[in-house]
């Protein structure tokens, strides 16, 4: 005679392993991080502007992240944006030269940025001597 098999049912199982107690810790949602092109900070891509280059060659702002086309990443301080242009930073790693069009609609937007706030440099560690000897061989 053949013994009846016992069915079990797994996802009841599973079940009740979870409610015992056998919860994993939640991991940490990742952050996508990108760099800007004048500073070169990384930073979360949340708080950098991205600039795109169309597929027709046209530059601009892409407050949406989401327009097709090459994109660069800028922080919002005006320091970067100038920096940017003054060096042609754009130009260079779209591999385009910037219209007058485009240009314009550029610093139409650096004109809304505030000024930065000037940074003062850490204060400078005094040297203190060691105390030891310079030896000469």
């Amino acid at each position: 005679m053949k013994k009846p098999k016992k069915s079990i049912d797994y996802a009841l199982r599973s079940q009740e392993m979870a409610k015992a107690g056998n919860k994993q810790p939640k991991r940490p949602k990742h952050v996508p991080l990108r760099t800007c092109i004048a500073c070169h900070e990384t930073k979360p891509k949340r708080e950098l502007l991205r600039v795109v280059r169309t597929p027709d060659g046209h530059v601009m702002l892409d407050p949406t992240g989401k327009k097709s086309g090459r994109g660069a990443y800028l922080c919002a301080r005006l320091s970067c944006w100038e920096n940017a242009l003054k060096k042609k930073r754009l130009e260079q790693e779209f591999e385009v030269t910037l219209s007058e069009e485009d240009r314009a609609g550029l610093d139409a937007f650096i004109a809304t940025l505030p000024r930065d706030e000037p940074v003062q440099p850490p204060e400078k560690a005094q040297k203190v001597p060691s105390g030891r000897k310079k030896t000469t061989s």
